[in-house]
């Protein structure tokens, strides 16, 4: 549990049963406000992540088949690491091939229902060093005479040399905006994207090398995202990480 929270040394709260959410529906419906054009979840999916190399769930792993046979299927978007999409899918990912050729595994997360997949982060090697991390993503989209046609991208972009608070919330919310501005163009809407979360963390950077001090352990509320402050490239990023089309 303590790996799904922020970094503070404390917290409260309670997880709710299936009866206390249902509680909290009626009462959206009763004040009718259960009209949406979207759903977004923090269920991008989080169930882990690798760490010097290795993976480790952050929930228990009986939870994976709920996952692979009821949440994944209810989602038109989802949003893995690395790590995640191989829980998923059941197969490893050492090369872009494995992932995005037929048969391999965006094709198996895709046909799980999800029509757009992007692998938010992978530890497959950029030819520009490593100091770049590489993003992977497949969009499957239905013609009118009813058959189908995938676009698949790559990025690549830098590291940055911190763990701030809320990155993968931010990711999933401005993907779901820009696939709505964008529907049929996983390009745009992941270079407006990753561009966005460039500028927002090079931001909060500079101002956690400011307040916290060089060379010193910035403090939990120190790695907090600085939103308010990047209204404007939230909203109009200017577009400095380029997505290739494969």
């Amino acid at each position: 549990m303590e790996s799904l929270l922020p970094c503070y040394a404390h917290w409260k709260g309670q997880v709710l049963t299936s009866q206390e959410l249902h509680e909290l529906y009626e009462g959206l419906k009763t004040n009718s406000v259960t009209k949406y054009d979207y759903v977004l979840t923090v269920c991008d999916p989080v169930m882990g992540d690798k760490r010097n190399g290795e993976g480790s769930m952050y929930v228990p792993q009986d939870l994976l088949p709920e996952y692979r046979n009821r949440v994944v299927p209810e989602a038109d978007i989802i949003t893995p690491n690395q790590f995640e999409a191989e829980l998923l899918s059941g197969r490893k990912i050492h090369s872009q091939e494995e992932a995005l050729e037929e048969r391999r595994v965006m094709d198996l997360l895709h046909c799980m229902g999800p029509d757009t997949v992007v692998i938010t982060s992978s530890d497959l090697p950029s030819p520009q060093g490593s100091d770049y991390l590489i993003t992977l993503g497949s969009q499957r989209m239905r013609k009118t005479d009813g058959s189908t046609v995938t676009q698949c991208i790559r990025m690549e972009m830098y590291k940055v040399d911190a763990v701030f608070v809320g990155t993968g919330d931010l990711f999933t919310a401005m993907l779901l905006a820009w696939t709505h501005k964008h529907p049929d163009n996983l390009k745009v809407a992941c270079e407006k994207t990753v561009s966005a979360m460039q500028h927002v963390l090079q931001r909060n950077s500079r101002c956690v090398k400011a307040d916290a001090g060089e060379g010193q352990k910035p403090s939990p509320a120190q790695l907090e995202l600085r939103m308010v402050q990047s209204k404007r490239d939230i909203e109009d990023p200017e577009i400095v990480v380029q997505a290739t089309v494969l």
